[in-house]
């Protein structure tokens, strides 16, 4: 979540920001947000299927299909594969039919060899040719069972896409319809298609595991949209689930979405200025979740905005423990600056924004001569391979910091394709000698290599591009951090102006109360951090601005 530039409106009159304050709904950072997509209107196809009819089917099979189909069903798949690849390269006699017949089992025999990667550039070739392929319709299935072991990244989303929603009508695709609807829902959803995805999500059986899952993009879904209402009930829905725990979903995936729906309301409500309902959400994470310190720093807004600044900046203090040293807020250190300024404490106020020049200066500096040192995209992806390892020689700052920016989950899943090429390539290696030095071998290790390539060279462009952004964001908040400093330094200069021609400068000296519940006791910090202590500081706050008419 980005609330960037609310502290600059700080400065003067109370005002919101508008706009969207929501990333994507897996991006567990506050630097992990995704950039808007732009397409042109010809990119937007909802399916590029062709009304091709496929070609007959009447003539018997060969020997060699014959043979390689006995083998598939013996779970013999090295030498299926083989006998599959003589149909498919015209080495025998078949029909067209029959090609495509090989075509299809030839994919699925690599999926059974753990060749995802390889099975997906089969069974995308029939994805290509549309209705014109006798078996368009039953590779959509398969295409499910690749989602489950391949990243979104492999580009199966977009096989999946290629898909009319009404696909899902037919018979065959019982068992794996409601899991395609939520998988075609998440390709409209990337499409900006809102409407459709929306559709999808809710076609979705309530007593499906994918339910959760497609209701919580329904609702995020909605937040894209602007259109807050049914947003928030998607989400609601979600809570009421996790309070009956129906036995149609996993209790990982009831924990999961719960927490996200949490943090997702809280933001819904921060957007509409409904501050106390949006700590509420916010307050409902604990220790536990990989989404507390985000939630920590995103409800210090809302307290800074309910004027409960206390609660604010032990938010802020709670952030800075050791314990989260490898946990980065930059635009907290900032807010601090800008409460103290709200009090007219402008030593204090000056002395956070030393505090992110000290901090962040110097770090910018680095990410700046990291992005200097490889042009090329998959040299880069070397690189960083390097920085995730420890071993690129960064300072040790800057090497948890430029971590933090490569852990976003859109990157993750980059990195996992990557990694899924990486594996299948060393199986290969592994593979029985005699397969090795057959034709089906050789296609599968041109399609391996060319597609680990192009991965490495995606997975160093977008990891750039993080830390390009990362670069850019402290850039700008060191612009934004000197107007603060010349805005209290104008104040204290008034403050000094008006001493000094002997005016009285007589502060309310309001001390804004804490309040504590009886769950709870306070007692003073002494400069040591307790975990259990962590997300319940409170700072005494006493204002130092003038009283209005004093003489």
């Amino acid at each position: 979540m980005r609330l960037t530039k609310n502290w600059l409106i700080a400065l003067i009159p109370f005002a919101l920001m508008s706009g969207s304050v929501f990333p994507d709904v897996f991006e567990g950072t506050a630097h992990a947000q995704d950039d808007e997509m732009t397409f042109e209107e010809d990119e937007v196809e909802t399916s590029k299927t062709k009304n091709a009819k496929p070609p007959e089917d009447t003539t018997p099979p060969t020997k060699t299909l014959q043979r390689a189909t006995k083998l598939y069903n013996k779970k013999d798949y090295d030498s299926a594969s083989i006998e599959f690849a003589k149909v498919i390269n015209a080495e025998t006699e078949d029909s067209p039919a029959n090609q495509q017949r090989a075509e299809f089992f030839m994919g699925k025999t690599l999926y059974q060899m753990g060749y995802y990667a390889a099975s997906l550039a089969y069974f995308d070739r029939i994805v290509e040719l549309g209705t014109g392929h006798l078996y368009y319709g039953v590779t959509l299935k398969w295409l499910a069972a690749l989602s489950r072991v391949l990243p979104e990244t492999s580009g199966i989303l977009e096989k999946i896409g290629q898909y009319d929603p009404s696909s899902l009508d037919e018979p065959v695709m019982e068992e794996v319809r409601n899991e395609l609807y939520f998988l075609l829902g998440r390709h409209f959803y990337r499409q900006a298609d809102f409407e459709q995805a929306i559709s999808l999500f809710q076609s979705v059986s309530k007593e499906d595991p994918f339910f959760v899952k497609a209701k919580f993009f329904e609702g995020v879904t909605y937040v894209r949209q602007y259109k807050g209402k049914p947003a928030v009930a998607a989400f609601k829905e979600i809570l009421v689930i996790a309070e009956e725990r129906p036995k149609f979903y996993s209790k990982d995936d009831i924990d999961q979405f719960q927490e996200l729906a949490w943090l997702q309301l809280a933001r819904v409500f921060y957007s509409t200025q409904q501050f106390d309902t949006s700590i509420k959400y916010y307050e409902k994470l604990t220790q536990k979740s990989p989404d507390w310190l985000p939630s920590l720093f995103e409800a210090s807004w809302a307290y800074f905005m309910k004027t409960n600044n206390s609660k604010a900046l032990g938010n802020i203090h709670t952030l800075n423990a050791p314990y989260f040293e490898d946990q980065f807020f930059p635009e907290s250190v900032l807010l601090k600056s800008v409460i103290y300024y709200k009090y007219c404490q402008y030593d204090r106020a000056l002395g956070a924004v030393a505090e992110y020049d000290d901090l962040y200066r110097p770090l910018k500096k680095d990410l700046g001569e990291m992005l200097g040192k490889y042009e090329d995209n998959a040299e880069f992806y070397e690189y960083v391979k390097k920085v995730l390892k420890g071993k690129a020689g960064l300072p040790e700052a800057t090497q948890r910091l430029a971590i933090s920016a490569l852990g976003d989950k859109t990157l993750r899943k980059t990195f996992a394709w990557v990694d899924e090429l990486n594996k299948e390539l060393k199986m290969l290696e592994r593979a029985d000698k005699a397969w090795q030095t057959t034709s089906i071998s050789a296609e599968v290790l041109q399609e391996l290599t060319v597609q680990q390539s192009l991965a490495q060279a995606d997975a160093g462009k977008l990891a750039r591009e993080r830390i390009e952004r990362l670069h850019k964001e402290l850039n700008e908040l060191g612009r934004d951090g000197l107007k603060i400093k010349y805005q209290i330094l104008e104040n204290k200069a008034g403050q000094v102006s008006a001493s000094a021609r002997g005016q009285q400068i007589s502060g309310n000296n309001r001390l804004e109360p804490i309040v504590v519940d009886d769950e709870h006791f306070m007692w003073k910090f002494n400069g040591e951090y307790w975990k259990d202590e962590l997300g319940f500081y409170r700072f005494r706050v006493r204002s130092k601005c003038p009283v209005k008419g004093a003489n």
